[in-house]
């Protein structure tokens, strides 16, 4: 087989380190590869001869808003927390069962958008059995997932054929540009179908065809649900060469050698007219050229994804990327290929939206197949909401976080103040473990170890004022505002005192989805009184409340500000257990794990992502965090991929390289699917955004410091720490813009563990100086906003140290 003109037809292996690569087709969802600009995604599969491309659109949920308040729950608060106070818990969970838990139990779900097939008539379906040459890709750096192969057309006589796929921001539409080098004969189908084996329900109200368009609306189940529309339109390069789309009944016939079909998708989330929009997308894209509408969707991504950069050596690059999946150990390039994949997918799956409110990323990211998806692909707010934006603030990506996150926080805010006061007659405003596209505050199943935990709302909060330490935008600090006092109001309302008196505690109280066991009869239990994890919750958000209120209003304290100051002041220590020499789980009481690999580690969220267990502050208390990760290992911890990586951060911020990098290579051997994505199981993004976190909290760290000024005196600084937990077998690196507290950005290159060519920069909006921390301890003080070259030679010799702190 002669295959021509092969050069357009060829796999382009130019900066390979941040291709995914493969050689056959996707069989399954978990080998395509996934492209998004934010709203609306596909998932790509690459097959000769019926190509696949499962859709989504970020707003497609079953039903509308519901009112699920336990009307009763406030009513029977004061006998709940009597029955927590004097351990009956059985008693306490029967009345939780009646009084506590919402009607209907659960929020709304997200669906599919839909699916298009392209049918080729080449190939054979869904493997490269009848053609030669295949090559698969998805290349991060142009956002833009590719196949090339050619087929035998006569004896001796070969068609190339390319598809190249994009999901594209400044157009709002799915891209798919289709070139041979002779025309080709296939037909497009555009459906709304389940993917499960035996069903052959179509989820849709109709579908036309005429011209050059497909149009299919539906109605998701559920009242009030959103309406969607979905348009597909192809144009063809060589129509005045024989080049022709007709419509045949419900599809389109395409002879052609070089094509663009356009896929627009909206929804009445967004839109009372989603059809006008989508057609309006659609034919704004088709009037431009494919180079076009590539080159400017190249440049929205690389305005977001070139802002940071990391590679790692030893790199096997160009090894397909399945095989470097099952090497044992995997090539260190694969950590570093697996942070760059991550924030490629956070750009693809959060970004401010064009049109209307935007969406943040729900527990699959905006890549859900099933019309029943595990957890409903909600939003859950006990980790996994908040552990999609960890990378956000390291790696630059404010505006990916800000505008989705932010937007349901306010959302949120208001739902929340009637959960608030119905279910606890407190005031402000308050959310459970999980919400929905309507900001749904209400608890969510009758799982008892998870339900009735109102704090999911706080953290979420919390994490959005952090952001602003890195990243600050005043108009965000000015809209978050009211959110935060909010939060902070109903923790002062839901406070009580302990039994003795002596602290303020959370009452009803867990540990997110664990139970202990109560020495004193022996019994099984989940609510408790002040776990570890709400005391944490309750002091960042008490301290980062007069953080906010100090920067915006510095000369007008309010009285609230008074009585947060108080309420700090009666909070509980982090308490270590005088037997085991672990950190406790439930606050005052010494309880023991009923499962000790339990897959949360909700007690070391002081260690990360908050910073109240450090190693240079804190030594007793990392002390007490490194044996609880010891006994959670010891007994099978971390073996879902979202809780592998959470332990990734945790071993880094402990300063274990090696255990790091263990972690590290189980998530990939162990919690990772042949596409790169995260593996729970089943299928949740989390894992791939903490993944992505835990690798460069490897190699830089920082926390807030004292430090000596120019003038000799001393005042508030940045410790920006380089390689604090480098795996040895990352034995040479670069890693640029990664963002810090304080406004700074770090840049530099390793090997063998000396850090070489460091720049580091900040911001006019920073805040503070920088102390650069070498490995070995040599350090340099920075000073003032704008570009400093931090040479790494004997002069470190002559700084002094940071002055240090120590808590314990």
């Amino acid at each position: 087989m002669v295959a021509r003109n092969a050069s357009p037809f060829s796999y382009d292996t130019a900066n390979q380190h941040l291709h995914l690569h493969y050689t056959s087709p996707a069989p399954e969802w978990s080998h395509a590869l996934p492209v998004g600009n934010g709203r609306l995604g596909a998932m790509v599969y690459g097959r000769p001869g019926t190509e696949l491309l499962q859709l989504n659109e970020d707003s497609v949920w079953y039903g509308g808003p519901q009112d699920r308040t336990p009307r009763d729950a406030a009513k029977y608060l004061p006998l709940l927390r009597q029955l927590i106070r004097q351990g009956k818990h059985d008693e306490a969970e029967e009345l939780v069962r009646r009084a506590f838990f919402s009607t209907p139990h659960s929020m709304r779900h997200y669906e599919p958008l839909g699916k298009v097939e392209l049918e080729f008539g080449h190939g054979s379906g869904s493997s490269a059995e009848n053609v030669e040459g295949y090559q698969r890709w998805l290349d991060l750096e142009k956002a833009t997932t590719s196949v090339v192969y050619h087929y035998e057309k006569s004896k001796g006589m070969a068609v190339n054929v390319r598809r190249d796929v994009i999901s594209s921001y400044p157009d709002q539409t799915i891209l798919v540009r289709v070139a041979a080098s002779e025309k080709i004969q296939f037909v497009v189908r555009l459906n709304r179908t389940s993917d499960v084996e035996w069903e052959t329900n179509e989820y849709l109200d109709s579908i036309e065809s005429a011209d050059n368009r497909i149009v299919l609306h539906a109605t998701p189940g559920g009242r009030n649900s959103n309406r969607l529309c979905m348009v597909l339109g192809v144009t063809v390069d060589d129509r005045e060469d024989g080049g022709s789309v007709e419509a045949i009944g419900n599809c389109l016939v395409v002879t052609s050698a070089a094509c663009t079909i356009a896929i627009g998708a909206q929804t009445t989330y967004r839109h009372t007219e989603p059809e006008t929009i989508a057609t309006s997308n659609v034919t704004s894209a088709l009037a431009h050229s494919w180079a076009e509408l590539l080159e400017r969707h190249v440049a929205d991504v690389q305005s977001l994804f070139g802002r940071v950069s990391l590679r790692v050596w030893p790199d096997d690059s160009a090894t397909p990327t399945p095989e470097r999946l099952a090497a044992s150990p995997p090539d260190a390039g694969l950590a570093a290929l697996y942070h760059n994949y991550g924030r490629y997918l956070l750009i693809a799956c959060s970004r401010p939206c064009r049109y209307g409110k935007p969406l943040p990323a729900n527990l699959q990211g905006i890549w859900n197949p099933s019309f029943a998806p595990p957890w409903g692909s909600k939003y859950t707010i006990n980790i996994n909401l908040q552990m999609n934006y960890w990378p956000a603030a390291n790696a630059n990506l404010p505006e990916c976080f800000f505008e989705p996150v932010v937007d349901l926080l306010e959302r949120m805010a208001a739902r929340g103040a009637t959960t608030a006061k119905t279910m606890y007659g407190c005031g402000g405003w308050c959310a459970h473990h999980n919400t929905d596209i309507w900001a749904d505050t209400d608890p969510q199943d009758r799982w008892m170890p998870s339900t009735l935990w109102p704090l999911g709302g706080v953290w979420v909060c919390i994490d959005a004022v952090e952001m602003l330490k890195t990243h600050y935008d005043r108009d965000m600090h000015v809209r978050l505002a009211p959110v935060l006092r909010g939060a902070v109001s109903f923790l002062l309302d839901f406070l009580i005192p302990s039994e003795d008196g002596k602290y303020f505690v959370t009452n009803p109280s867990l540990s997110p989805e664990n139970t202990f066991i109560d020495a004193s009869s022996g019994a099984k239990g989940i609510l408790c009184e002040g776990s570890t994890m709400d005391t944490t919750i309750v002091r960042w958000a008490f301290e980062l409340y007069l953080w906010s209120d100090e920067k915006l209003h510095p000369n007008s304290p309010g009285m609230l500000r008074k009585v947060v100051i108080s309420a700090l002041k009666r909070l509980q220590p982090l308490e270590i257990s005088p037997d085991s020499g672990l950190l406790q789980e439930w606050g005052l009481r010494d309880y023991q794990e009923f499962e000790p690999g339990h897959r949360h580690v909700s007690h070391l969220l002081g260690l990360y992502p908050g910073r109240y267990i450090s190693r240079r502050k804190t030594s007793k208390l990392c002390e007490a965090a490194a044996k609880v990760l010891q006994r959670r290992a010891a007994h099978g911890g971390g073996h879902t991929g979202w809780s592998r990586a959470w332990l990734i951060n945790l071993h880094a911020r402990l300063g274990e390289a090696e255990e790091c990098n263990r972690h590290v290579e189980l998530l990939l051997s162990k919690s990772t699917m042949p596409n790169l994505l995260d593996d729970h199981p089943p299928f949740q993004i989390d894992g791939n955004f903490g993944g992505c976190a835990g690798i460069l909290e490897c190699l830089v760290q920082a926390e807030e410091g004292i430090m000596e000024t120019k003038q000799g005196g001393m005042e508030k600084g940045v410790v920006i720490e380089l390689l604090p937990a480098c795996p040895s077998n990352w034995k040479r690196g670069e890693v640029k813009g990664v963002c810090v507290l304080g406004g700074w950005s770090v840049s530099f290159g390793w090997e063998d563990g000396v850090v070489s060519d460091v720049l580091v920069f900040r911001t006019n909006e920073g805040l503070y100086g920088a102390v650069i921390v070498f490995p070995g301890g040599k350090q340099a003080n920075v000073h003032g906003p704008g570009e400093h070259v931090v040479s790494t030679g004997a002069k470190h010799r002559q700084h002094r140290k940071v002055v240090g702190f120590n808590t314990d």
